[in-house]
Order: structure tokens, then C-alpha cells, then sequence
């Protein structure tokens, strides 16, 4: 069911960021427990704008800078969650996960099953995702397939300012630790330039959304597109090209991939009988094949047509050009459409 229809009558817009923020702050006022560590999140406001402003009204004691050790920092999370604190945790772009793996599945994951839940892990471990701006490989993964994959964590991807909200408000009131994997691309930050639709009305009151509840942004009869963080706003611009071929597209946003909801995804392929998975994250093993593969196991009589969109099992380029290639762009899921017929 489609989420946006309740921000229709409010007069502001905010940022992806700035609707993160609000969530943050508003929880951490309720909340004393709460807090936010990381790299460069307390007098910088994070890189990505994630905790600006939150400083000057928390405090250093509740926003963190930390040294340059993801397994140190992300550690001591996961020691305060265990102690009763709610912290959230930077990982400043998802691509060095792997210098805190171990922390990260090993304990974070893991502890509230190895314990027999004599003990929980309410975090939040947030994190940049994302290419399209140049950053060569090393800061240009999204690898929500690599998290979506390892048990134990929710995962959430939020594709707009209206849901980046109430998914962190959700995430961070969540006895369970849950990954929050935030595109770059659409924060509204002034040196990377948003596409059209991350910002959104946002209420200024606190609503959360649940996890396992996708979104139809946009509602068709042809096929059914799968998609989620950048990608759902390149899927609605193809989406409104192809309109004009005759060709009527529903995009629907995944918005958490733990837990996942599959039904939405099986009503609107009931109803289109095609099906394209659009996916920045790598082609091999990864969020698109888990998609086609549910839908085939659950309703293969009404799957007529399916095509998967993703990056090549190649490292994020550097030059433009080559990356500009590798990352599916709006005229590449038009023809991924086109090639399935409708």
C-alpha cells in the first residue's frame, strides 16, 4: 500500500538527511539512551550530512567522533547495546565493512542467538551506499546482498525523505540490530545533487513505518518493476517514459530486504505477469536472482516474462564513463521492460 498518499497534505519538504536527523533527534530527546558515534558525525555533521545539527544540541557525549577503527568503535556499540543503551553506529561508507566484519556478523548478529536472548542488540549501524559520483571502488558499493544475506540483522533502505524517517524510527526503537543502509545520491546534500523524489513532505511528528512492508510508488498494469534506494527513482523516470510507448509500469520499493515483502511483490506480478528486478548492488548471488527466485517458487504459473537488471560482477570503475556503464541507469531499464514485451 502505497505510503506517500499520507504526506500529500503537508506544506513542508525535507531532505532525505534532514528527515533522518529529525527521527534521530526526536528519539534521542525520548530516549537518554540513545546515541550516535562515528567517523567525522560530531563537529563535521557526518560527510553525507547524516548527523548535522545534532551536536549542537546533544552534546559531545551523545555525538561521537571516534578513531579510525571500525572494529574498535562498532565493538563498543555492540557492548552498550548489550548493556541496555540504544547506540547508533557509522559506518561511514559500506565498502569498509569488511575492517569490522567481525563485529558486525560475528557479534552484532549473532550475540542475541548465541546468548539464548539472555541478551538483545538494539543498534543501529547506518551506512552510505552507492556510486554514480566517482569515488572508484573502494567508495561505491551498495552490497545489500551481502548483509540481506548474513542472518541475524534487519536490513532497511530507504528510498525517500517521508520513509527515511519513519524507518529510523522504527530502527532505532527495534530490540533487534538493524543495518540502515542510506544511498548517498539521495541524501540533498549541496555537492551531489539529488535526482527528483527523495525530497518529500515529511510530518513533523513522529510515525514509524514497519519493517517487511513494501511501497507502490507507482501503479500499472504491464509489468512490475522491483527496485529499491536510487534505483526507485530511476525506475518512475522510466516508468513515465515508457508510459508514453502505451507500456504501463508499477514500481514497487522494496524499502527493508530483512524482512522482506515478498507478497507485495507477488500481488503485483499476479496482476502483470511481468517482471523486472533493478538492483545497484552486484548481479551474481545478490537481491535481484533472490527476487525472480521467490516469485518462481511462490507463483511461477503467473510469471510470463522476467529480466534482472544489476551492477556486472566487475569492481565499481573510477572514470565516468566506465562507471556511468556499469551502473543501470533510467534508459537501461527502459529496454530491460521493452525486452520482455508488455
Amino acid at each position: 500500500m502505497a505510503q506517500q498518499d499520507s504526506a500529500q497534505a503537508i506544506d513542508r519538504e525535507l531532505t532525505m538527511s534532514r528527515a533522518m536527523v529529525e527521527a534521530i533527534a526526536d528519539e534521542m530527546r525520548a530516549d537518554e539512551e540513545v546515541f550516535y558515534m562515528g567517523e567525522d558525525v560530531a563537529d563535521y555533521g557526518g560527510i553525507f550530512d547524516s548527523t548535522q545539527g545534532l551536536l549542537e544540541e546533544f552534546g559531545h557525549d551523545r555525538i561521537m567522533d571516534v578513531p579510525i577503527s571500525e572494529t574498535a568503535y562498532i565493538g563498543a556499540a555492540v557492548g552498550a547495546a548489550q548493556a541496555g543503551m540504544r547506540p547508533i553506529a557509522e559506518l561511514m561508507f559500506v565498502d569498509f565493512f569488511g575492517v569490522g566484519m567481525d563485529q558486525i556478523y560475528n557479534q552484532m548478529a549473532k550475540n542475541t542467538y548465541m546468548s539464548g536472548a539472555s541478551v538483545n542488540v538494539p543498534m543501529v549501524l547506518t551506512t552510505a551506499v552507492g556510486g554514480t559520483y566517482n569515488d572508484a571502488a573502494q567508495h561505491s558499493q551498495t552490497l545489500y546482498g551481502t548483509f540481506a544475506h548474513l542472518p541475524g540483522m534487519k536490513v532497511v533502505v530507504p528510498s525517500t525523505a517521508y520513509d527515511a524517517k519513519g524507518l529510523m524510527h522504527n530502527a532505532i526503537r527495534d530490540d533487534d540490530p538493524v543495518v540502515y543502509m542510506f544511498h548517498k545520491r539521495l541524501m540533498g546534500i549541496g555537492w551531489m545533487p539529488a535526482p527528483d523524489g527523495p525530497k518529500t513532505p515529511v510530518p513533523e511528528e513522529e510515525y514509524t513505518i514497519p519493517f517487511g512492508s513494501a511501497d507502490v510508488k507507482r501503479e500499472g498494469e504491464d509489468v512490475t518493476v522491483v527496485t529499491l534506494g536510487l534505483h526507485v527513482h530511476r525506475a518512475i523516470e522510466a516508468a513515465e517514459d515508457l508510459a508514453e510507448d502505451g507500456i504501463d509500469a508499477e514500481v514497487v520499493d522494496l524499502r527493508t530486504l530483512v524482512p522482506l515483502d515478498t507478497e507485495t511483490i507477488l500481488e503485483s506480478v499476479a496482476k502483470t505477469g511481468r517482471l523486472v528486478v533493478v538492483d545497484e548492488d552486484y548481479r551474481s548471488y545478490g537481491v535481484t536472482s533472490e527476487i525472480v527466485a521467490r516469485v518462481a517458487e511462490e507463483d511461477l504459473a503467473s510469471l510470463e516474462a522476467v529480466s534482472r537488471l544489476a551492477v556486472p560482477d566487475v569492481p565499481i570503475p573510477y572514470a565516468r564513463p566506465l562507471e556511468n556503464e556499469v551502473i543501470p541507469a533510467t534508459e537501461d531499464i527502459k529496454d530491460a521492460v521493452r525486452s520482455i514485451g508488455s
